[in-house]
C-alpha cells in the first residue's frame, strides 16, 4: 500500500487554514529521539511508534506522522498500519528535519537531561610524611 506524503508547505498552508480542516500532527519518532529532543510540531501529539493503536485517534479528521529520519522510515511504517486499519494519514516528507530547516513553527517539550557521572571517590587520606630536616651548616659560623 502505497503511503501519502504531504510537503511542509503543503502542511503549513493547512495549519494556517480553516480550523476544521486542520490535520491532527503525530510524532512517531523512536524512544531515544523523542526523549532528547526538546522540539516538536506545533499541538502534535505523541504516539509511540511500537503501539500506535494504543491510544484513540479520531478517524474522521487527516492524520499527519513525522518523525527525525529524513527517509521517514518509522513513519511511513506506522503510517500503513494506521491506513490499513481505516485512518486517512499523510507522512510529512523529511519529518521534523526539513521542517527545522525550513523554520517553521514549532513548539518546545521537555527531554531527558543528561545526567553527569558522579565524581570520583576521594582517594584514601595518606599519612604526612615527616618533614625533611634542615640541611647541616658545614662549617661552623666564626666568632669574632
Amino acid at each position: 500500500m502505497a503511503v501519502s506524503r504531504i510537503t511542509k508547505e503543503e502542511l503549513k498552508q493547512r495549519l494556517d487554514g480553516d480550523e476544521s480542516l486542520r490535520p491532527v500532527l503525530a510524532d512517531v519518532r523512536l524512544k531515544y529521539a523523542w526523549d532528547h529532543s526538546t522540539l516538536k510540531l506545533p499541538d502534535a501529539i505523541r504516539l509511540d511508534p511500537k503501539n500506535p493503536g494504543g491510544q484513540t485517534l479520531p478517524k474522521e479528521r487527516d492524520l499527519v506522522l513525522y518523525d527525525s529520519d529524513p527517509n521517514d522510515i518509522t513513519s511511513v511504517h506506522v503510517a500503513t498500519g494506521l491506513g490499513a486499519a481505516g485512518y486517512r494519514v499523510h507522512v510529512l516528507k523529511g519529518g521534523l528535519p526539513e521542517w527545522i530547516a525550513a523554520n517553521l513553527p514549532t513548539e518546545t517539550k521537555d527531554a531527558v537531561r543528561a545526567v553527569p557521572p558522579p565524581a570520583p571517590a576521594a582517594a584514601p587520606a595518606q599519612a604526612a610524611a615527616p618533614a625533611p630536616a634542615p640541611p647541616a651548616d658545614p662549617a661552623p659560623a666564626a666568632k669574632a
